[in-house]
Order: C-alpha cells, then sequence, then structure tokens
C-alpha cells in the first residue's frame, strides 16, 4: 500500500541515463541494514554501501512522514560527501512499526523491547517503510504500509525471544525473516517491507529514472 510521491518530494528534471549516453550501473545504499543488502542480493541489483551518518527522528508523530523525512535524510547526507560513479542512484531507506499510535523504532535495551512485544502481542499493527531514490538531477521517494497481526505471547515465549538478541536493531524489536516469524498470525500487504525493503515500491522509483525490471542483471552480479 502506498500513496502518491508529494508534490514537494519531486524535482523536474530528467534523470542523467534519459539521454543514452550513461544507463544505470547500480545503487549506493545508505544503510548498514543486512536485511537489506539481503533482498538487493536477491534481486541481483549491483550495489555497494555507504553508511548515513544521518540521525533518525520522529516528524509530528505522522509515521508516513517520519520514515519519508529519515529516508531523505540519509540518502541526501550520503549524496553530499560521497563520490557518485556515472549511472549510480542513492538509495534512503527507513522503517518504523506503529501500533496504537505511537512509532516504535529500535528498542534501546531488552527492557524496551518486551515493552515492544508485549505491545504488539495479540493485536494487529503496520509496518512503515520510507524509500527516497536520488541522483543529482533527480529524487523520487514514496512510502510503503503493511499489516501484521502477532499470536498471543505467553511470558515465557516473550522472555525467550528477548533472551535470543534478534529484536537488535529491528524496528520494533522483531525480525520477521528470522525467528520472530513465530510471533507472527498474519501479513497483509508487501513482506518485504516488513523485512526492511518494499521490494515493489524499489521498483516503481526505479522505474521514474527508466529502469525496468531486470535491466540490471546486464551488469552483472551485485559488487559486495
Amino acid at each position: 500500500m502506498s500513496e502518491p510521491v508529494p508534490q514537494h518530494f519531486w524535482e523536474r528534471v530528467l534523470p542523467d541515463m534519459t539521454d543514452g549516453t550513461v544507463g544505470f550501473t547500480g545503487l549506493v545504499l545508505a544503510s548498514r541494514s543486512p536485511q537489506r543488502r539481503m533482498l538487493l542480493e536477491q534481486l541481483r541489483i549491483p550495489f555497494r554501501i555507504v553508511v548515513s551518518e544521518h540521525q533518525e527522528g520522529v516528524s509530528d508523530g505522522d509515521p508516513a512522514h517520519t520514515v519519508q523525512q529519515n529516508a531523505r535524510g540519509k540518502a541526501e547526507e550520503v549524496l553530499a560527501r560521497a563520490d557518485l560513479r556515472p549511472g549510480e542512484l542513492v538509495l534512503g531507506v527507513d522503517t518504523v512499526v506503529v501500533s496504537e499510535g505511537e512509532i516504535l523504532g529500535k528498542a534501546r535495551d531488552e527492557a524496551e523491547a518486551a515493552r515492544y512485544l508485549r505491545g504488539l502481542a495479540a493485536g494487529r499493527h503496520e509496518v512503515y517503510s520510507g524509500l527516497y531514490l536520488t541522483s543529482r538531477k533527480l529524487a523520487l521517494a514514496s512510502h510503503a504500509i503493511t499489516g501484521v497481526t502477532f499470536r498471543s505471547l505467553t511470558d515465557g515465549e516473550l522472555e525467550a525471544y528477548v533472551h535470543s538478541g534478534e529484536w537488535r536493531d529491528r524496528a520494533g524489536a522483531y525480525a520477521i525473516q528470522g525467528i520472530g516469524s513465530a510471533l507472527v498470525r498474519r501479513v497483509d500487504g508487501d513482506y518485504f517491507n516488513v523485512v526492511g525493503l518494499p521490494v515493489a515500491e524499489l521498483q516503481r522509483l526505479l522505474a521514474g529514472f527508466g529502469v525496468t525490471p531486470f535491466s540490471w542483471l546486464r551488469g552483472g552480479a551485485p559488487e559486495a
């Protein structure tokens, strides 16, 4: 699920690759997330990683605005200091969990992780991811929303999951692609969004730069 790209996120300038001189050569991922790296590797999209130093924040309690602003901040911070190779695009991504109006980022410690999980148990929450894809001439942004329903959790199950440590560096204090999958009863929407990178939205933004699905396969294997 997504909404139209807000007008103020667009720069109406054609990207470099439209003149036929430079094609898409890969992404610069402004993130250290191993999940996002894994998904890009699965898609075989060429990429390299430049970790952003942008500090994430919460924008007026609005989750969609929060993830888009954080994604934009990450991408623009990298864009300002990285030397882009011809045909590269910088990708910023941010993900949060929203439960009963509260925006949940990454838990700071075990106590906060347990509080997050206790609040998510036996209920539905939403996962928001913002994407910001930019060259030096064009920037496109969007976000995705996925509904996730947890099953009921016993105190022992909650304690065991927190003790596993998998909650660290995860929005909402769980990882759906890991043992945290056992917490989940239902997913409504893009599963990959919950992992950390909404693939359908990424493809939509790439299309805005003239990059069609699988066209990147001609560029070879992803860069480590």
